[in-house]
């Protein structure tokens, strides 16, 4: 008898047999071991114990499943396409929040504070790793807003019911000198709800100063600056809704760093020294010239060429005046109706009441200045009333503790003291656009709580002054900030 030999049938796929590798990736056991070993790390790197307790609801989540976590959705049987995508708008929200927090975060260039080694219209790519992520003093918050809802001018972003103190976790590397650093505007505490954009702590000094002149004027006697810096306090906030932001909720500002805790810094015509030496020449800092022609104007395409902003150039008969960089100096000097070039520099020894420490016993401007010790964490110094200006936001705003002046003689808390030590360390901004750039020229330091975090790349870059799509700088996308 003849056997006819069967023929073999492919098998259908669900019959195939499973990669082992797979079935090692979808086993529950080991997804979990996976999720809290990750999570352990986290909060090991967080250094907060308290959160340990989530890991039960990892195990519940990925074991027991006891608790639907993912309330909104079924746990078995399909779901509508709305609450699929409800489920992925979640988890997308809650991922970009979590890395906006621990490991980057998107950042536009508003203003020309730094042009032009960064330019209005970069956007920028901040790392919040190099010197380390804070833990947010306000943990609940509107997604993805700074300090007010969308929309809005006033309306708060967060809640401050639940606060927690400042903790920066480890990062790879601590803030040099002539590093570019985003970090919380220090005097960006106090804002006027019907102008948000408006510095709170400038315009109480002019009004104080208003006063303090129409003393002056009218008797020919004035009181201690404090005694019209508090009427001019009362006045304003009797005018004006004002709001008061936690650190973390203070507008984002970028500057480049030029001066760490322990350095000694000065300006000398415009030149920075940081410990005597001069600051390291860069090719992108520039300052305001005035430029005079023989009556004719300079031709917009030289200044396009020159990456010049036409809304930069200020204009009073023959005269402009130009923010340019070195290269750029020689260039204008060389064109056939420019009669000369100049740097305009304040005078040594002039006075400036926008400067820190806005005190008439420092005759300090925005082209000379100092010197002056920027302040260390643990390091003491001597206090008295000539210059308890330099220290009295730190003490009193960033280090909240009470300060008191009275007959000649220092209090701090209550108690009659002659030194202070530092709690934090304190670093010194300034914008590479020297005479158009708001920093610490004008209101002094920058305490190490404030650091956001560091630019690292430019991904895209548009030119205000022109339309879609002319306005994209394709030469300066995906380029290092500040390079």
């Amino acid at each position: 008898m003849s056997m006819k030999k069967k023929k073999d049938t492919p098998q259908s796929s669900s019959e195939q047999e499973i990669p082992r590798y797979v079935k090692v990736l979808s086993n529950k056991y080991f997804r979990f071991c996976s999720a809290v070993f990750l999570y352990l790390l986290w909060s090991f790197w967080v250094g907060n114990w308290w959160l340990l307790l989530g890991v039960p609801i990892l195990y519940d989540a990925y074991i027991s499943k006891k608790v639907n976590w993912t309330f909104w959705k079924k746990r078995k049987g399909p779901n509508s396409r709305v609450i699929e995508w409800l489920d992925a708008l979640i988890f997308a929200v809650i991922a970009v929040t979590l890395i906006n927090i621990f490991i980057f975060q998107n950042y536009k260039i508003p203003t020309g504070s730094m042009e032009r080694s960064l330019q209005i219209g970069d956007h920028l790519y901040v790392s919040k790793l190099k010197y380390g992520p804070k833990i947010p003093n306000t943990p609940i918050a509107f997604p993805f807003a700074q300090n007010t809802m969308p929309l809005t001018q006033s309306t708060k972003s967060y809640v401050e019911w639940i606060k927690w103190p400042y903790k920066r976790l480890k990062g790879f590397t601590h803030v040099k000198n002539d590093d570019n650093v985003v970090f919380n505007f220090p005097e960006g505490d106090t804002v006027l709800s019907q102008y948000p954009s408006e510095n709170y702590y400038a315009l109480l000094r002019r009004h104080a100063e208003s006063l303090e002149n129409r003393d002056r004027t009218s008797t020919g006697t004035v009181q201690p600056f404090t005694y019209y810096t508090g009427i001019a306090r009362k006045q304003i906030l009797s005018e004006y809704a004002f709001v008061v932001r936690p650190v973390d909720k203070c507008d984002n500002y970028i500057k480049r760093c030029i001066a760490i805790p322990g350095d000694t810094v000065k300006i000398v015509h415009s030149q920075v020294f940081v410990n005597g030496k001069p600051q390291a020449p860069h090719e992108f800092i520039q300052h305001r010239y005035t430029v005079q022609t023989d009556g004719s104007a300079i031709n917009n395409k030289t200044l396009e060429r020159l990456d010049i902003y036409k809304s930069d150039v200020r204009t009073s008969g023959n005269m402009f005046s130009i923010p340019l960089i070195d290269a750029n100096v020689e260039v204008i000097k060389k064109m056939n109706n420019v009669i000369s070039v100049e740097k305009q520099l304040k005078p040594a020894e002039m006075y400036d009441s926008e400067i820190f420490p806005h005190d008439p016993r420092y005759s300090w401007n925005v082209d000379n200045m100092g010197p002056l010790w920027i302040p260390k964490k643990g390091v003491t110094v001597k206090i008295d009333t000539s210059n308890i200006n330099l220290y009295a936001r730190i003490i009193t705003a960033y280090e909240h503790h009470t300060l008191h002046v009275k007959n000649g003689e220092i209090y701090i808390n209550g108690v009659k003291t002659d030194s202070y030590t530092f709690q934090m360390d304190y670093y010194w901004m300034m914008g590479d656009n020297r005479h158009d750039s708001s920093d610490s020229r004008f209101w002094g330091f920058v305490p190490e709580d404030h650091i956001v975090g560091a630019p690292r790349i430019v991904w895209l870059s548009l030119n205000k002054e022109k339309t879609f799509p002319f306005n994209i700088r394709l030469n300066r996308m995906f380029r290092l900030a500040g390079k």
